[in-house]
């Protein structure tokens, strides 16, 4: 069953493009929200269309409130990874 790591959860909002300086994704993020990691709404739903993509599940737009930090995305993700399984 495929898992959402952070080092994925890193990846993924890189390639989505909220933030100018890659490095702001290192260290301890997780408990960080997105908007102070300088995560938009629109960049938000770029990451949410590229876990779709990747993992083969679907994530409603009305879930992305319930995803302030990458601890509740990745939490949350991967509930929904598991119950599809």
């Amino acid at each position: 069953m495929p898992e959402l790591t952070l080092d994925d959860l890193r990846r993924i909002l890189r390639a989505a493009g909220g933030e100018d300086d890659p490095a702001t994704l290192d260290g301890d993020i997780l408990d960080a929200t997105f908007a102070d990691l300088g995560y938009d709404s629109l960049a938000m739903l770029e990451m949410v269309s590229r876990i779709e993509r990747e993992f083969g599940t679907s994530i409603p737009d009305e879930l992305v409130p319930d995803m302030p930090t990458p601890r509740t995305a990745i939490g949350l993700i991967n509930s929904r990874l598991r119950a599809a399984a």
